[in-house]
């Protein structure tokens, strides 16, 4: 075959080496090319698409394959069809996926393909209201090609506003405002021809977008990319590949649009699930240098087949080998890149393809043209492995104005160093562990463990350890760390009952908040353990999704934690939740303070449940009963309800007056009730009389001791019985106190010298 291939980029050149590889290829010619294709470039205008169909006519070019997005978009596939020349690439109608935000998001819409919430705008003013109507962060994307760099992640509504009228400052603008997702993206591909889809082996991409190390600066064409993704659980992939490949090339016959072509889905992993990015008509730049090296099929034979509408084998892959590849990029890239710098000679190992891009002859020198320059890729049996090869090349490049991101890969290079380790991995699915489970659960999790992070974590999710930048201790004479380690207990059987398991997520934060409170000191940072017999990693990122909101609404930091799976130890089905919490407090300000003394007063401070106490009794009442039942003396909700009400956090209710200083001491009422929690900031030899008619002891309690016969000691040494926290004052300052609480609170009872706490 007689093939010409278009386009000019890494990509191009990555095409190039696979179709010259064909025994099918007779000649291969690439406009415009780049001197890493320089044997095989020809001069021919490719915007012209009259003189691109003439020349294939003429030289009785057998297929085109057409490599960037702008061809596409502007219908060159129509035309070379239109003269009976075969083309792989989409029609124009079809590469509107690519060529139309707008577009794309109708057609998911249509066709069910899960995604943000979004809306398209010409206008500035209508575009900032919707902002306030929607009252999401949103991403500002230009409303047609933009070569990789249209898009905008503001991080404040002023950049918000401000992308929005710079995109539509030019006469005829539009742009598409979309909800901000959060969580790992990922590069799916595949060849389609009508309603046929072949993902190239099932493999999965990571791009790395902007600029800077740790996704900083601004988005690029993209600085690196690696594939597979390692610990992405076969299933999941298969589920995505469904979802946004095979559902979108049905939807294109259905509209009468059939594709051909590489289809590209960029997908996010939420924590309301795979949720679609952007569709491009093309393989993408980088993926394409990670991808094409994996493959071991005929693509020629492959690309001839899907563009004349024949069958063709499904494509194969190396089982046993990782591709990441690392761009070298001119000074300036994105913005400015400087152009005609030169690019050194280095010695490349086999395991090592340097694919040209934005590069031009000088004379004999090779040097830049462009932003992209180079793409580096190294291949290996390990994801480590792959980027070591990589960068053992890039090192020898970059200085002198080239330069390149040094951690390509950091959300998995340290999640696991092996996706294909198949011995490990049968030997701990023997045992019962699945290492895709973990690795998964991780992935579900990244984006809810982030979302609470700001600029106190130095290092977090990935790290082998937290690091958190301790600047509250600057401000404080005498700072003290206070910490707390706790776990949920039983309720887990019940949240597992009723599928109900963010609220166990919170918690456990929540429970954290609360016991360094007693202490006067302010949360900052969280560590948490999930355990289970076998993982399901939609219920880990459940979990960690109710922490991730409690972290979030008690400005904490969920700096990271541990998700084991534990066949053997746990039993099946159960789920273990514990936590660490680290706060900070002033010495000055510690609490219990001294002199708590006979006659001081105690308020009582509302639970909102059981907390994480009680529930071996609250099993044993229910064990028979239907949960969905309504609480018998409640206001309506079920059983189950009221038994997963969330544990609260009582620091906004109490900061008031905590800083005002008029609180000796506070005792959180958990495991042992008030009769064994209160004595724990008594000083020796004091005790306490409780009189526990001062307040309404609400339904649920009611309801558990009736249900279990207990009496009143009891009951109060294991349920908290409808008091949360308790506040220790001097007489004279109970009144300044409960109004300092912005919620109905009892004064309960008061201090004591007999040692004893009483209740009557």
């Amino acid at each position: 075959m007689r093939v010409l291939l278009i386009g000019s980029g890494g990509r191009e050149h990555a095409i190039a080496q696979r179709l010259l590889a064909s025994p099918l290829l007779s000649t291969l010619e690439v406009a415009p090319g780049n001197p890493g294709t320089a044997a095989h470039n020809i001069e021919l205008d490719v915007n012209d698409h009259d003189a691109v169909t003439h020349h294939c006519i003429s030289e009785r070019v057998d297929l085109v394959v057409v490599g960037p997005e702008q061809p596409l978009v502007e219908g060159l596939a129509d035309r070379l069809r239109e003269r009976g020349v075969s083309c792989f690439g989409p029609s124009a109608a079809a590469a509107q996926l690519e060529g139309s935000k707008a577009f794309a998001r109708d057609f998911a819409g249509r066709h069910g393909i899960p995604g943000p919430q979004y809306k398209a705008f010409s206008d500035v003013d209508e575009a900032i209201a919707w902002l306030d109507e929607v009252g999401v962060d949103v991403v500002v994307k230009a409303d047609g090609l933009a070569g990789g760099k249209g898009v905008v992640i503001p991080e404040s509504r002023a950049e918000t506003e401000s992308a929005i009228r710079d995109m539509l400052a030019s006469p005829g603008a539009s742009l598409v405002l979309e909800e901000r997702m959060t969580g790992e993206e990922l590069s799916i591909f595949a060849v389609v021809s009508g309603d046929k889809v072949d993902s190239f082996g099932a493999i999965a991409a990571q791009d790395h977008k902007r600029v800077g190390d740790g996704d900083t600066g601004p988005n690029t064409g993209g600085m690196g990319a690696f594939a597979p993704v390692p610990g992405l659980a076969p299933e999941l992939l298969d589920e995505i590949v469904d979802t946004f490949l095979v559902r979108a090339a049905t939807g294109m016959v259905a509209d009468g649009t059939p594709y051909v072509g590489v289809l590209y889905g960029g997908v996010m992993l939420t924590p309301q699930g795979p949720r679609l990015v952007e569709y491009n008509c093309r393989l993408g730049d980088p993926e394409a240098q990670v991808i094409l090296p994996l493959v071991t099929s005929d693509l020629l034979d492959v690309f001839h087949a899907a563009a004349t509408d024949q069958s063709w084998p499904e494509i194969e892959r190396k089982p046993d080998e990782v591709a990441a590849t690392v761009v070298v990029a001119a000074e300036g890239y994105p913005a400015q890149p400087t152009t005609g710098i030169a690019i050194p000679e280095v010695e490349v190992p086999a395991a090592v393809t340097v694919y040209q891009a934005g590069t031009r002859l000088d004379g004999d020198s090779l040097v830049s043209s462009g932003g992209r320059v180079l793409t580096v890729t190294g291949r290996g049996a390990t994801l480590d492995l792959a980027l070591d090869a990589a960068y053992g090349v890039v090192h020898q490049i970059t200085g002198a104005g080239l330069f390149a991101r040094s951690d390509i890969g950091w959300r998995r290079r340290e999640m696991t160093s092996n996706n294909n380790a198949s011995d490990d991995a049968a030997a701990y699915a023997a045992s019962g562990v699945s290492l895709s489970a973990g690795a998964e659960s991780n992935a579900r999790i990244a984006a809810s463990v982030k979302s609470t992070h700001d600029a106190r974590v130095v290092a977090g999710l990935g790290s082998f350890g937290g690091v958190f930048d301790i600047a509250a201790a600057k401000d404080m004479d005498q700072p003290l760390l206070v910490a707390t380690t706790d776990g949920v207990g039983t309720k887990t059987v019940l949240a597992e009952k009723l599928d109900r398991w963010e609220g166990c997520g919170a918690d456990i934060v929540n429970h954290g908040i609360d016991d360094v409170l007693v202490q006067n000191a302010r949360p900052l940072f969280f560590l948490d353990t999930v355990a289970a017999a076998q993982l399901d990693p939609e219920i880990v990122g459940r979990i960690v999704d109710g922490m991730a909101e409690a972290c979030r609404d008690g400005d904490v930091v969920l700096l990271g934690g541990e998700t084991a799976e534990m066949p053997g130890v746990l039993t099946d089905g159960s789920v273990d939740i514990a936590g660490t919490l680290v706060g900070i407090a002033d010495a000055a300000n510690l609490l219990p303070k001294p002199g708590i003394a006979a006659g001081d007063q105690l308020i009582g401070i509302a639970s909102s449940g059981l907390h994480t106490n009680g529930y071996s009794l609250a099993r044993m009442v229910t064990a028979d009963m239907d949960l969905n039942d309504p609480l018998p003396g409640g206001d309506g909700e079920s059983i189950g309800d009221a038994l997963l009400a969330v544990h609260r956090n009582y620091l906004p209710v109490l900061q008031t007056a905590l800083d005002a200083g008029n609180i000796l001491g506070l005792a959180h009422i958990t495991g042992g009730g008030l009769i064994d929690n209160l004595p724990r900031i008594l000083p020796d030899g004091c005790g306490a009389d409780i009189d526990t008619n001062t307040w309404p002891t609400p339904p649920l309690f009611q309801f558990l001791i009736d249900g279990a016969d207990l009496g009143v000691e009891e009951a109060h040494r294991i349920l908290n019985c409808g008091i949360g926290m308790v506040a220790v004052v001097k007489p004279d300052d109970v009144a300044s106190v409960q109004a300092a609480i912005d919620e109905p609170t009892w004064l309960i009872g008061s201090i004591t010298d007999s040692g004893a706490v009483t209740l009557t």
